[in-house]
């Protein structure tokens, strides 16, 4: 798993989410996460749907925030979960061992310690800066990234929170495998463009 990592904004407009999806694929995003908080249970199957046959058509993996039970439904290829989700040893245990389950550790390597034990796919560390998007304390130290890679070469790391190409690029090279980006693609007045600059990080 590398590359540019998008995860969707609270958009209630199916069409715009999935014609700037599209943009960020061409560009060049590597995987999408759906996200969104405040949807309905009707709205998040209905843009969950649009978005998994976009990223199907495009071969990259489609990711569900948080609902277990739509990831087996729509059999998507996998899950994320943050710390107040269900927990990620249940999750690997509904969704078996051939899904991608990601989960977010924040600033705290031994929540990446854990989830790794646990069965997760990859461990995503931030936020790092002041996002548009989510809020929470910025207390994410970059040598986190290095630290990981260190002790676990193998395990994928994403960074998230209010990425932007210029200050991605030091997470980069300290050895993130992924970018996670909401505003820094789906706010953009080409998002096509801004994702082939992020896609260009990963050579």
């Amino acid at each position: 798993m590398k590359g540019l990592y998008i995860v969707t904004p609270d958009w209630d407009d199916t069409a715009r989410m999935v014609e700037v999806t599209e943009k960020a694929l061409k560009g060049g995003a590597e995987i999408v996460q759906y996200r969104h908080k405040t949807a309905t249970p009707e709205l998040r199957k209905e843009q969950a749907k649009a978005l998994q046959v976009l990223c199907r058509r495009y071969g990259k993996p489609f990711i569900i925030n948080d609902y277990v039970d739509l990831c087996l439904e729509l059999d998507t290829d996998g899950i994320h979960v943050g710390g107040t989700d269900a927990p990620v040893k249940k999750v690997r245990a509904a969704v078996g061992p051939g899904k991608i389950v990601g989960a977010s550790c924040y600033g705290d390597i031994e929540l990446a310690r854990k989830a790794t034990r646990d069965g997760a796919s990859y461990v995503a560390f931030g936020g790092f800066y002041p996002s548009r998007v989510k809020k929470y304390p910025v207390t994410t130290p970059q040598n986190i990234v290095s630290d990981w890679k260190k002790e676990m070469p193998s395990m994928p790391v994403c960074v998230i929170g209010g990425m932007n190409v210029d200050n991605a690029t030091p997470l980069v090279n300290l050895g993130a495998d992924m970018v996670a980006v909401v505003s820094g693609v789906y706010f953009q007045e080409d998002p096509e463009k801004v994702a082939g600059q992020f896609a260009a990080l990963f050579g």
